[in-house]
Protein backbone atom coordinates (compact mmCIF):
# COMPACT_ATOMS: atom_id res chain seq x y z
CA UNK A 1 0.00 0.00 0.00
CA UNK A 2 1.88 2.88 -0.94
CA UNK A 3 1.50 6.16 0.97
CA UNK A 4 -1.08 8.26 -0.61
CA UNK A 5 -3.61 5.60 -0.26
CA UNK A 6 -2.89 5.30 3.40
CA UNK A 7 -3.39 9.13 3.46
CA UNK A 8 -6.69 8.44 1.71
CA UNK A 9 -7.66 6.16 4.42
CA UNK A 10 -6.71 8.06 6.88
CA UNK A 11 -9.04 11.08 5.55
CA UNK A 12 -11.84 8.47 4.94
CA UNK A 13 -12.21 7.16 8.32
CA UNK A 14 -11.69 11.19 9.47
CA UNK A 15 -15.29 11.21 7.32
CA UNK A 16 -16.68 8.07 8.78
CA UNK A 17 -15.89 9.98 12.03
CA UNK A 18 -17.25 13.05 11.31
CA UNK A 19 -20.39 11.24 9.55
CA UNK A 20 -20.84 9.12 12.67
CA UNK A 21 -21.29 12.52 14.76
CA UNK A 22 -23.63 13.79 12.30
CA UNK A 23 -26.11 10.55 12.23
CA UNK A 24 -25.84 10.66 15.73
CA UNK A 25 -26.98 13.99 16.23
CA UNK A 26 -29.89 14.05 13.61
CA UNK A 27 -30.96 10.50 15.85
CA UNK A 28 -30.72 13.01 19.15
CA UNK A 29 -32.86 15.22 17.73
CA UNK A 30 -35.73 13.29 16.09
CA UNK A 31 -38.09 14.58 18.67
CA UNK A 32 -36.93 17.95 18.71
CA UNK A 33 -38.98 20.76 17.00
CA UNK A 34 -38.12 22.43 13.77
CA UNK A 35 -34.47 20.75 13.88
CA UNK A 36 -33.25 19.84 10.25
CA UNK A 37 -31.54 16.97 9.63
CA UNK A 38 -27.36 17.58 8.56
CA UNK A 39 -25.62 15.25 6.74
CA UNK A 40 -21.73 15.02 5.38
CA UNK A 41 -20.67 15.19 2.05
CA UNK A 42 -17.58 13.83 0.87
CA UNK A 43 -17.12 16.31 -2.12
CA UNK A 44 -17.10 14.20 -5.58
CA UNK A 45 -14.24 12.27 -3.74
CA UNK A 46 -13.37 9.60 -6.77
CA UNK A 47 -13.92 12.55 -9.08
CA UNK A 48 -11.42 14.61 -7.26
CA UNK A 49 -8.93 11.51 -7.37
CA UNK A 50 -9.30 11.04 -10.29
CA UNK A 51 -9.00 14.16 -11.49
CA UNK A 52 -6.19 15.18 -8.41
CA UNK A 53 -3.31 17.38 -10.57
CA UNK A 54 -0.73 14.46 -11.61
CA UNK A 55 2.91 14.58 -11.84
CA UNK A 56 5.80 13.09 -12.62
CA UNK A 57 9.65 12.30 -11.80
CA UNK A 58 10.05 9.78 -14.45
CA UNK A 59 8.10 8.55 -17.26
CA UNK A 60 7.53 5.17 -15.50
CA UNK A 61 5.99 7.06 -12.01
CA UNK A 62 3.04 9.10 -12.03
CA UNK A 63 1.73 10.30 -8.37
CA UNK A 64 -1.37 11.72 -7.52
CA UNK A 65 -0.36 15.20 -5.66
CA UNK A 66 -3.39 17.41 -3.63
CA UNK A 67 -2.81 20.12 -4.10
CA UNK A 68 -4.52 21.87 -0.80
CA UNK A 69 -3.88 18.69 0.92
CA UNK A 70 -7.31 18.92 2.91
CA UNK A 71 -10.39 16.70 2.65
CA UNK A 72 -13.34 17.67 0.44
CA UNK A 73 -16.33 17.23 2.78
CA UNK A 74 -19.16 19.37 4.32
CA UNK A 75 -21.72 18.97 7.02
CA UNK A 76 -25.15 20.37 4.99
CA UNK A 77 -28.59 21.21 6.34
CA UNK A 78 -31.55 19.23 4.83
CA UNK A 79 -34.15 22.38 5.22
CA UNK A 80 -36.92 21.10 3.03
CA UNK A 81 -40.05 20.84 4.94
CA UNK A 82 -40.91 17.19 4.69
CA UNK A 83 -42.00 16.00 8.22
CA UNK A 84 -40.86 12.52 8.54
CA UNK A 85 -41.10 12.16 12.13
CA UNK A 86 -44.09 14.16 12.56
CA UNK A 87 -42.40 17.20 14.24
CA UNK A 88 -39.26 17.19 11.66
CA UNK A 89 -37.83 16.46 8.68
CA UNK A 90 -35.61 13.37 10.66
CA UNK A 91 -36.36 9.95 9.14
CA UNK A 92 -35.15 7.79 11.73
CA UNK A 93 -34.92 5.03 9.49
CA UNK A 94 -33.01 6.20 6.96
CA UNK A 95 -30.28 7.53 9.62
CA UNK A 96 -30.56 3.89 11.39
CA UNK A 97 -29.71 2.34 7.78
CA UNK A 98 -26.71 4.94 7.34
CA UNK A 99 -25.64 4.26 10.66
CA UNK A 100 -25.15 0.56 10.08
CA UNK A 101 -23.34 1.12 6.50
CA UNK A 102 -21.34 4.39 8.19
CA UNK A 103 -20.08 1.61 10.53
CA UNK A 104 -18.80 -0.98 8.28
CA UNK A 105 -17.47 1.54 6.30
CA UNK A 106 -14.93 2.60 9.33
CA UNK A 107 -14.54 -0.82 10.39
CA UNK A 108 -13.23 -1.76 7.10
CA UNK A 109 -11.09 1.43 6.50
CA UNK A 110 -9.98 0.52 10.47
CA UNK A 111 -8.95 -2.62 9.67
CA UNK A 112 -7.01 -1.80 6.20
CA UNK A 113 -5.32 0.74 8.01
CA UNK A 114 -4.31 -1.36 10.37
CA UNK A 115 -2.98 -4.18 8.61
CA UNK A 116 -0.68 -1.43 6.54
CA UNK A 117 0.72 -0.34 9.96
CA UNK A 118 1.43 -4.34 11.18
CA UNK A 119 3.40 -4.86 7.81
CA UNK A 120 5.40 -2.09 8.52
CA UNK A 121 6.04 -3.34 11.86
CA UNK A 122 6.52 -6.83 10.32
CA UNK A 123 9.26 -5.41 8.13
CA UNK A 124 11.24 -3.82 10.74
CA UNK A 125 11.16 -6.74 12.97
CA UNK A 126 12.62 -9.15 10.22
CA UNK A 127 9.02 -11.13 10.39
CA UNK A 128 8.82 -11.36 6.63
CA UNK A 129 7.69 -14.98 7.28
Amino acid sequence: MSQPTIKLLENFADFCALKNKVIAQNIANVGTENYHSQNVVFKDVLNDNMTAMLKTDESRQICADNPDGVPSYKIVTDKSNDDASGINNVDIDKQMSELAVNNLNFQFTSKKIGDYFKNIQMVIKGDVG
